[in-house]
């Protein structure tokens, strides 16, 4: 049942049968707000609304993290062409208006005032056309 506010009535403790919200018990069950990693305290508060939950509700859950990096060739590049000039940069999903194919490097500079903003210079790594871009 909610109040006028929109909160659940008559809660103090988490009654995940009676509550507003069920489901993930990441998610406070009044708000439906993420809730914070469990601490130093007994309970876990709500930033939103303030409502409480036993650090017991997170018993047995495991947290894991990952971080995964791209491959450097992936994300930049160095083409030698006919004329020995290497291509070097990042290399974007962008497609090349003259060969139609996938995959640019950009580089940026600044080549008006200070107060507008800079150009963005696209090399086709296919077939080497130029584009720019102000940004």
């Amino acid at each position: 049942m909610f109040n006028t506010q929109g909160h659940c009535i008559g809660e103090t403790q988490v009654d995940r049968e009676m509550s507003c919200f069920s489901g993930d018990p990441n998610f406070c069950v009044e708000c439906g707000t993420i809730l914070p990693l469990p601490g130093l305290k007994d309970t876990v508060t709500c930033a939103r609304c303030n409502f409480t939950i036993s650090v017991r509700e997170f018993a047995g859950q495991v947290i894991t993290s990952s971080v995964v990096f791209n491959p450097l060739e992936s994300s930049s590049v160095a083409v030698e062409t006919e004329d020995d000039s290497e291509l070097k940069g990042p290399v974007i999903d962008k497609r090349c208006s003259r060969c139609n194919k996938e995959g640019m490097v950009y580089h940026t500079r600044q080549m008006r005032s200070a107060d507008e903003g800079q150009t963005v210079f696209y090399t086709c790594i296919h077939c080497r056309y130029q584009e720019k871009e102000d940004s």
